[in-house]
């Protein structure tokens, strides 16, 4: 029985009970109430949990040598093994409730994603320029748009110390700002936006390019969210009714999601889709993979590719946008594909995470924390996987995106679009009023090139899975 029935495996996370693995591993029942270190019972729990499903769990220290008098967020930090090296990628929440809706997409916001710069020569202030504002999300509603600049949040000046925490509160009032031949000034327009929970739609924008005999199909995808699987499949449906011959995927914003929604992006782009053959495997540790293995075979990890009728068919090639912000879900469909096609990357290094998690929450509703460790790694059909470090995946063209007002997306101009079409063509990109516009470009120095979000606690980068191995 073969992953393809439960490879819904998040490159960004989702929620299940425990109890679902207790086939393979029984729960212990020991734990009891200690009044004398409050921290015990919880600290136990995490410990076990982690034992049993931590990708490095043969290299964990010892129970007995722990402090299980850390509170636990700092104990889960003090069992992982090597963090910030090894392990880059685990983390603790306080309310697992919360963590799952964040790994569905839902997520209480304004809604916008943004680049911070300096504004002016001096680098005593910033500006944000917005990369995106989600749909129907409050900033969208308010009229911000891709391409505006952010100068002032509730009457504040942003500087590189303050920028980051200037969406703390839910009221806010935002001071957008014009450049003005030398640095971004406020202008007199403000706008108030309040936060909302907002589901991601992260389908932001899809429409094809006409070049000559080439039919650019672009599309920026945001996360891999399965219930956005049959819009996907309508996008490219759309692609192949119109003959798109060329594809151009942007991923700079795109943090990853279920791995299941990335097998069937890959499944719609590859060249002579067969569908039944690897696509890709994953490994777990030592434990879980015997076990797994015993039960449902030796199979049991491996992802074929998917019978997708709306497979473009046509594509020698495929083009994709990358950022230091595009992950786990967004570098496996990269790596899916490479040894099936031609991928060309355009943009800056990606994050570089080949390694998968589950949430893990208590079933018995003791604590409200959730876990998300790493309990996987992805290789793809050749067994490749060597994107796992810091420096990612290494683009083809390396092309810096600070080149401001940002265009619209779909914009033959737009700073890495336009490199994908001069490649696609063999001609540079332009439009007829494009010498006016590019007259008021400007490049600026980028305090952080991976797109953050309004709130740093709501940036995931991750691959998850909803269903364990041999579940259908």
């Amino acid at each position: 029985m073969k992953i393809k029935y439960w490879s819904l495996i998040l490159l960004v996370g989702v929620s299940f009970s425990c109890k679902k693995l207790t086939e393979i591993f029984p729960k212990d029942e020991d734990n009891t109430s200690n009044t004398i270190n409050p921290n015990a019972d919880v600290n136990s729990w995490i410990f076990d949990e982690m034992k049993n499903y931590y990708l490095w769990e043969n290299q964990m220290v010892a129970k007995t040598a722990s402090d299980n008098k850390l509170a636990p967020a700092d104990y889960f930090e003090s069992i992982l093994v090597k963090p910030g090296d090894l392990d880059r990628f685990s983390w603790i929440e306080e309310d697992a409730e919360a963590l799952t809706a964040s790994l569905q997409g839902i997520n209480k916001v304004v809604g916008i994603r943004f680049t911070p710069f300096y504004a002016n020569t001096e680098k005593t202030k910033v500006a944000l320029s917005v990369a995106y504002s989600l749909k129907g999300s409050p900033a969208e509603k308010a009229g911000i748009k891709r391409g505006d600049f952010i100068v002032k949040v509730n009457g504040q000046d942003l500087t590189s110390e303050n920028y980051s925490a200037a969406f703390t509160p839910d009221n806010l009032k935002f001071t957008l700002g014009d450049y003005n031949g030398s640095e971004i000034v406020a202008n007199s327009k403000t706008v108030d936006v309040v936060k909302a929970e907002v589901q991601t739609n992260p389908i932001q924008h899809y429409s094809i390019i006409e070049k000559g005999n080439k039919k650019i199909g672009y599309l920026v995808y945001l996360q891999f969210l399965t219930q956005y699987d049959a819009d996907i499949r309508n996008v490219f449906k759309e692609f192949k009714s119109k003959g798109v011959n060329e594809l151009v995927l942007d991923l700079r914003y795109n943090g990853g999601g279920y791995i299941s929604s990335s097998d069937i992006i890959s499944s719609l782009i590859v060249k002579n889709l067969k569908p039944g053959t690897l696509m890709s495997k994953q490994e777990w540790n030592t434990q879980l993979t015997s076990a797994y293995k015993s039960k449902y075979g030796n199979d049991v990890f491996e992802t074929d590719w998917l019978n997708e009728s709306n497979n473009l068919g046509t594509l020698n090639r495929v083009f994709v946008l990358t950022s230091k912000g595009t992950a786990s879900a967004s570098e496996l469909v990269i790596n899916n594909l490479k040894p099936n096609m031609d991928v060309i990357l355009i943009g800056d290094n990606t994050y570089g995470k080949n390694v998968g998690s589950i949430t893990l929450s208590d079933d018995k509703k003791r604590w409200k924390w959730g876990m998300q460790p790493i309990v996987l790694r992805t290789v793809n059909s050749l067994g490749q996987s060597d994107y796992g470090t810091k420096d990612g995946f290494t683009p083809t063209f390396k092309v810096t995106d600070n080149a401001i007002p940002f265009m619209p997306f779909g914009d033959v101009n737009e700073t890495l679009l336009s490199v994908a079409i001069q490649q696609i063509t063999g001609v540079a990109a332009s439009s007829s009023n494009a010498n006016a516009r590019i007259k008021g470009i400007r490049k600026v120095d980028v305090l952080n090139s991976a797109y953050p979000l309004e709130n740093p606690k709501l940036e995931i980068r991750d691959m998850y899975i909803e269903k364990l191995p041999g579940q259908k």
